[in-house]
Protein backbone atom coordinates (compact mmCIF):
# COMPACT_ATOMS: atom_id res chain seq x y z
CA UNK A 1 0.00 0.00 0.00
CA UNK A 2 3.02 2.59 1.19
CA UNK A 3 4.62 1.27 -2.80
CA UNK A 4 1.36 2.26 -4.78
CA UNK A 5 1.03 5.34 -2.85
CA UNK A 6 4.34 6.82 -3.38
CA UNK A 7 4.31 5.38 -7.19
CA UNK A 8 0.76 7.19 -7.82
CA UNK A 9 2.09 10.87 -5.73
CA UNK A 10 5.20 10.39 -8.78
CA UNK A 11 2.94 9.69 -11.67
CA UNK A 12 1.01 12.37 -10.99
CA UNK A 13 3.86 14.73 -10.57
CA UNK A 14 5.01 13.58 -13.89
CA UNK A 15 2.22 14.06 -15.62
CA UNK A 16 1.49 17.53 -13.77
CA UNK A 17 5.13 19.00 -14.21
CA UNK A 18 6.71 19.65 -17.64
CA UNK A 19 10.30 19.84 -17.70
CA UNK A 20 10.28 23.53 -17.85
CA UNK A 21 9.22 23.25 -14.48
CA UNK A 22 13.10 22.76 -13.06
CA UNK A 23 14.92 25.18 -12.57
CA UNK A 24 18.46 25.44 -12.39
CA UNK A 25 20.12 27.25 -9.55
CA UNK A 26 20.84 30.52 -10.61
CA UNK A 27 24.16 30.40 -8.87
CA UNK A 28 25.05 28.00 -11.37
CA UNK A 29 26.36 25.28 -7.82
CA UNK A 30 24.90 21.65 -8.35
CA UNK A 31 22.31 20.72 -5.72
CA UNK A 32 22.84 17.63 -4.03
CA UNK A 33 20.08 15.71 -2.31
CA UNK A 34 20.81 12.94 0.27
CA UNK A 35 18.15 10.79 2.11
CA UNK A 36 20.05 10.68 5.10
CA UNK A 37 22.46 12.04 7.52
CA UNK A 38 25.85 10.49 7.19
CA UNK A 39 24.99 10.96 3.49
CA UNK A 40 24.56 14.37 3.55
CA UNK A 41 27.51 15.26 5.94
CA UNK A 42 29.77 13.67 3.70
CA UNK A 43 28.90 15.18 0.41
CA UNK A 44 28.59 18.87 2.44
CA UNK A 45 32.32 18.05 3.50
CA UNK A 46 33.84 16.76 0.29
CA UNK A 47 31.52 19.85 -1.99
CA UNK A 48 32.19 23.24 0.51
CA UNK A 49 30.59 25.99 -0.96
CA UNK A 50 31.04 24.57 -4.46
CA UNK A 51 27.19 22.98 -4.26
CA UNK A 52 24.25 22.71 -2.24
CA UNK A 53 23.78 20.06 -0.01
CA UNK A 54 20.11 18.65 1.14
CA UNK A 55 19.27 16.29 3.60
CA UNK A 56 16.08 14.65 2.78
CA UNK A 57 14.95 12.79 5.96
CA UNK A 58 13.43 15.57 8.00
CA UNK A 59 15.77 15.70 11.52
CA UNK A 60 14.35 14.16 14.55
CA UNK A 61 12.53 11.61 11.48
CA UNK A 62 12.58 7.84 12.29
CA UNK A 63 14.07 6.99 9.09
CA UNK A 64 12.43 3.09 8.90
CA UNK A 65 9.10 4.49 8.72
CA UNK A 66 9.85 7.71 6.78
CA UNK A 67 7.19 8.17 3.87
CA UNK A 68 8.07 10.99 1.11
CA UNK A 69 6.15 13.75 0.12
CA UNK A 70 5.54 14.69 -3.32
CA UNK A 71 7.80 17.85 -2.73
CA UNK A 72 10.74 15.49 -1.80
CA UNK A 73 9.78 13.12 -5.18
CA UNK A 74 10.42 16.24 -6.92
CA UNK A 75 13.34 17.08 -5.70
CA UNK A 76 14.66 13.61 -6.23
CA UNK A 77 13.94 13.83 -10.12
CA UNK A 78 15.67 17.52 -10.27
CA UNK A 79 18.77 16.94 -8.14
CA UNK A 80 22.23 16.95 -10.26
CA UNK A 81 23.26 14.07 -7.47
CA UNK A 82 20.78 11.76 -5.47
CA UNK A 83 22.40 9.74 -2.17
CA UNK A 84 20.73 7.15 -0.50
CA UNK A 85 20.98 3.76 1.21
CA UNK A 86 20.01 1.10 -1.02
CA UNK A 87 18.62 -0.68 2.29
CA UNK A 88 15.62 -2.05 3.85
CA UNK A 89 14.96 1.07 5.54
CA UNK A 90 14.69 3.19 1.89
CA UNK A 91 13.07 0.93 -0.38
CA UNK A 92 10.71 3.53 -1.05
CA UNK A 93 13.37 5.14 -2.59
CA UNK A 94 13.79 2.41 -5.40
CA UNK A 95 9.99 3.28 -5.98
CA UNK A 96 10.72 6.65 -6.33
CA UNK A 97 13.56 6.15 -8.92
CA UNK A 98 11.39 4.09 -11.03
CA UNK A 99 9.09 6.29 -11.45
CA UNK A 100 10.40 9.41 -11.10
CA UNK A 101 13.40 8.73 -13.13
CA UNK A 102 15.85 10.88 -11.66
CA UNK A 103 17.38 13.69 -14.49
CA UNK A 104 20.73 13.18 -12.20
CA UNK A 105 23.26 10.85 -10.95
CA UNK A 106 22.16 8.49 -7.92
CA UNK A 107 24.41 6.66 -5.67
CA UNK A 108 23.82 4.11 -3.25
CA UNK A 109 26.04 4.32 -0.37
CA UNK A 110 26.06 0.07 -0.07
CA UNK A 111 27.78 0.29 -3.69
CA UNK A 112 30.39 2.30 -1.96
CA UNK A 113 32.09 -0.30 0.24
CA UNK A 114 31.80 -3.96 1.07
CA UNK A 115 28.92 -4.64 2.54
CA UNK A 116 28.29 -7.60 5.45
CA UNK A 117 24.67 -9.00 6.02
CA UNK A 118 22.89 -8.17 8.92
CA UNK A 119 23.42 -10.90 11.91
CA UNK A 120 20.78 -12.47 14.02
CA UNK A 121 23.07 -12.96 17.45
CA UNK A 122 22.25 -15.67 20.76
CA UNK A 123 19.46 -14.07 22.60
CA UNK A 124 18.09 -11.65 20.20
CA UNK A 125 14.39 -11.14 19.09
CA UNK A 126 13.41 -13.63 16.09
CA UNK A 127 11.93 -11.30 13.58
CA UNK A 128 8.75 -12.40 12.50
CA UNK A 129 8.91 -14.37 8.82
CA UNK A 130 12.73 -14.81 9.44
CA UNK A 131 13.70 -18.42 10.57
CA UNK A 132 17.06 -19.61 11.90
CA UNK A 133 19.74 -22.61 11.79
CA UNK A 134 21.74 -21.87 14.77
CA UNK A 135 24.35 -24.14 13.90
CA UNK A 136 25.16 -22.00 10.59
CA UNK A 137 27.65 -19.13 10.65
CA UNK A 138 30.02 -18.47 7.99
CA UNK A 139 32.57 -16.16 9.27
CA UNK A 140 35.43 -16.26 12.01
CA UNK A 141 34.15 -13.87 14.40
CA UNK A 142 33.45 -14.81 17.85
CA UNK A 143 29.80 -13.57 16.86
CA UNK A 144 27.36 -16.47 17.43
CA UNK A 145 24.72 -16.93 15.25
CA UNK A 146 23.41 -16.71 11.35
CA UNK A 147 22.64 -13.56 8.80
CA UNK A 148 19.99 -12.19 7.02
CA UNK A 149 19.13 -9.58 4.57
CA UNK A 150 22.65 -6.63 3.88
CA UNK A 151 22.76 -4.60 6.67
CA UNK A 152 22.60 -1.39 5.35
CA UNK A 153 24.82 1.08 8.04
CA UNK A 154 27.94 0.56 6.47
CA UNK A 155 28.94 3.69 7.90
CA UNK A 156 29.18 2.79 11.34
CA UNK A 157 32.81 2.00 10.74
CA UNK A 158 34.57 4.70 10.35
CA UNK A 159 37.03 3.20 7.85
CA UNK A 160 33.93 2.82 5.60
CA UNK A 161 32.99 6.76 6.42
CA UNK A 162 36.03 8.05 5.01
CA UNK A 163 35.85 5.78 1.69
CA UNK A 164 32.71 7.23 1.23
CA UNK A 165 33.86 10.52 1.76
CA UNK A 166 36.80 10.08 -0.98
CA UNK A 167 34.40 8.40 -3.56
CA UNK A 168 31.81 11.59 -2.89
CA UNK A 169 34.61 13.78 -3.81
CA UNK A 170 34.90 11.63 -7.12
CA UNK A 171 32.02 11.76 -8.15
CA UNK A 172 31.43 15.49 -7.56
CA UNK A 173 34.79 15.93 -9.59
CA UNK A 174 32.83 13.78 -12.21
CA UNK A 175 30.24 16.16 -12.22
CA UNK A 176 31.65 19.58 -11.61
CA UNK A 177 35.19 18.99 -13.85
CA UNK A 178 36.11 22.86 -13.36
CA UNK A 179 36.52 22.31 -9.64
CA UNK A 180 37.23 19.02 -9.59
CA UNK A 181 40.74 18.99 -7.34
CA UNK A 182 38.78 21.27 -4.85
CA UNK A 183 36.46 18.32 -4.13
CA UNK A 184 38.75 16.17 -3.88
CA UNK A 185 40.79 18.41 -1.78
CA UNK A 186 37.73 18.95 0.39
CA UNK A 187 36.92 15.10 0.61
CA UNK A 188 40.43 14.06 1.67
CA UNK A 189 40.46 16.47 4.47
CA UNK A 190 37.54 15.38 5.53
CA UNK A 191 38.47 11.99 5.52
CA UNK A 192 41.87 12.21 6.90
CA UNK A 193 39.34 13.52 10.06
CA UNK A 194 37.95 10.15 10.27
CA UNK A 195 40.79 8.63 10.05
CA UNK A 196 42.22 10.06 12.69
CA UNK A 197 39.44 9.39 14.99
CA UNK A 198 38.99 5.69 13.30
CA UNK A 199 42.65 5.42 15.00
CA UNK A 200 41.79 6.58 18.41
CA UNK A 201 38.96 4.31 18.20
CA UNK A 202 41.35 1.01 17.50
CA UNK A 203 43.18 2.55 20.20
CA UNK A 204 40.69 2.56 22.73
CA UNK A 205 39.38 -1.01 22.02
CA UNK A 206 43.06 -2.34 21.95
CA UNK A 207 43.48 -1.20 25.11
CA UNK A 208 40.24 -3.30 27.11
CA UNK A 209 40.81 -7.02 28.47
CA UNK A 210 37.37 -7.86 26.90
CA UNK A 211 35.46 -6.07 24.07
CA UNK A 212 31.72 -7.20 25.13
CA UNK A 213 28.94 -4.85 25.18
CA UNK A 214 25.45 -5.12 25.21
CA UNK A 215 22.56 -3.41 23.55
CA UNK A 216 19.03 -2.87 24.99
CA UNK A 217 17.48 -1.81 21.61
CA UNK A 218 18.31 -2.52 18.06
CA UNK A 219 21.58 -2.90 17.01
CA UNK A 220 22.41 -1.06 14.02
CA UNK A 221 26.58 -1.56 14.39
CA UNK A 222 27.56 -4.33 12.55
CA UNK A 223 30.29 -2.77 10.77
CA UNK A 224 31.80 -0.74 13.28
CA UNK A 225 32.04 -4.11 15.75
CA UNK A 226 32.75 -5.96 12.60
CA UNK A 227 35.75 -2.94 12.89
CA UNK A 228 36.81 -3.35 16.43
CA UNK A 229 36.17 -6.88 16.69
CA UNK A 230 33.90 -6.12 19.51
CA UNK A 231 31.73 -8.87 20.90
CA UNK A 232 27.72 -7.99 21.38
CA UNK A 233 24.58 -8.95 22.51
CA UNK A 234 21.44 -7.05 21.73
CA UNK A 235 17.13 -6.99 21.79
CA UNK A 236 17.10 -6.80 17.61
CA UNK A 237 18.77 -6.93 14.82
CA UNK A 238 19.67 -3.20 12.83
CA UNK A 239 16.91 -2.85 10.56
CA UNK A 240 13.81 -4.65 13.38
CA UNK A 241 10.35 -2.93 13.38
CA UNK A 242 9.95 -4.56 16.50
CA UNK A 243 9.97 -2.63 19.99
CA UNK A 244 8.85 -5.26 22.81
CA UNK A 245 11.36 -8.34 22.95
CA UNK A 246 10.06 -10.98 24.37
CA UNK A 247 10.32 -12.28 28.13
CA UNK A 248 13.23 -14.35 26.79
CA UNK A 249 15.20 -11.99 25.24
CA UNK A 250 15.02 -9.64 28.22
CA UNK A 251 16.01 -12.59 30.74
CA UNK A 252 18.62 -13.10 28.87
CA UNK A 253 20.64 -10.26 28.48
CA UNK A 254 20.15 -9.27 31.78
CA UNK A 255 21.51 -12.58 32.61
CA UNK A 256 24.35 -11.84 30.33
CA UNK A 257 25.15 -8.19 32.37
CA UNK A 258 24.92 -10.07 35.83
CA UNK A 259 27.02 -13.04 34.67
CA UNK A 260 29.69 -10.88 32.62
CA UNK A 261 30.00 -8.05 35.17
CA UNK A 262 28.91 -5.23 32.52
CA UNK A 263 28.14 -2.03 33.73
CA UNK A 264 26.56 -0.13 30.60
CA UNK A 265 23.54 -0.94 29.04
CA UNK A 266 23.34 0.93 25.58
CA UNK A 267 20.73 2.39 23.60
CA UNK A 268 20.74 4.27 20.44
CA UNK A 269 19.45 7.71 19.91
CA UNK A 270 15.46 8.49 19.31
CA UNK A 271 15.09 5.53 21.25
CA UNK A 272 12.78 5.57 24.46
CA UNK A 273 15.40 3.26 25.78
CA UNK A 274 12.66 1.36 28.18
CA UNK A 275 14.04 -1.71 27.13
CA UNK A 276 17.53 -1.29 28.32
CA UNK A 277 16.34 0.36 31.29
CA UNK A 278 14.44 -2.51 32.52
CA UNK A 279 17.63 -5.00 31.67
CA UNK A 280 19.39 -2.19 33.49
CA UNK A 281 17.73 -1.75 36.68
CA UNK A 282 17.35 -5.47 36.97
CA UNK A 283 20.96 -6.22 36.76
CA UNK A 284 22.35 -3.49 38.53
CA UNK A 285 23.57 -1.14 35.23
CA UNK A 286 24.06 1.23 33.79
CA UNK A 287 22.55 2.93 30.50
CA UNK A 288 24.25 5.07 28.08
CA UNK A 289 23.56 6.02 24.57
CA UNK A 290 25.26 5.40 21.49
CA UNK A 291 24.45 7.20 18.57
CA UNK A 292 24.89 6.18 15.23
CA UNK A 293 24.26 9.20 13.14
CA UNK A 294 21.65 7.63 11.19
CA UNK A 295 19.61 10.75 11.67
CA UNK A 296 19.79 14.02 13.84
CA UNK A 297 17.51 16.28 15.68
CA UNK A 298 16.80 19.54 14.92
CA UNK A 299 19.40 21.14 17.71
CA UNK A 300 22.03 18.57 16.35
CA UNK A 301 21.32 19.81 12.84
CA UNK A 302 21.11 24.13 13.83
CA UNK A 303 24.26 23.19 16.04
CA UNK A 304 26.75 22.15 13.17
CA UNK A 305 27.14 18.19 14.40
CA UNK A 306 29.03 16.19 12.11
CA UNK A 307 29.80 12.46 11.93
CA UNK A 308 32.70 13.06 13.37
CA UNK A 309 31.81 15.40 16.40
CA UNK A 310 29.16 12.47 17.15
CA UNK A 311 31.13 9.85 16.80
CA UNK A 312 33.65 11.39 19.11
CA UNK A 313 31.19 11.82 21.28
CA UNK A 314 30.51 7.82 21.30
CA UNK A 315 34.00 7.07 21.80
CA UNK A 316 34.02 10.02 25.05
CA UNK A 317 30.96 7.90 26.17
CA UNK A 318 32.56 4.49 25.43
CA UNK A 319 35.88 5.19 27.64
CA UNK A 320 34.03 6.22 30.57
CA UNK A 321 31.93 3.54 30.78
CA UNK A 322 33.78 0.73 29.45
CA UNK A 323 36.63 1.38 30.94
CA UNK A 324 35.15 1.21 34.52
CA UNK A 325 34.97 -2.64 33.67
Amino acid sequence: MKKLLICMLALALLAGCAPASVQEPEDGKLHIVATVFPAYDFARAAAGDLADVELLLPPGTESHSYEPTPADILKVQSCDLFLYLGGDSDQWVETILEAAEPTGRTLALIDCVETLEEEHVEGMQEEVGHHHDEDEDDHDHDHLGTVTEIDEHVWTAPANAAAITRQFGEVLAELDSANGERYRANAEKYAEEIDTLDGEFHAFFDSLPDRTIVFGDRFPLRYFAEEFDLRYYAAFPGCSTQTEPSAATIAFLTDKVREEGISTVWYIEFSNHLVADAIAEAAGAETAMFHTCHNVSPNELAGGETYVTLMRGNLERLRAHLSER
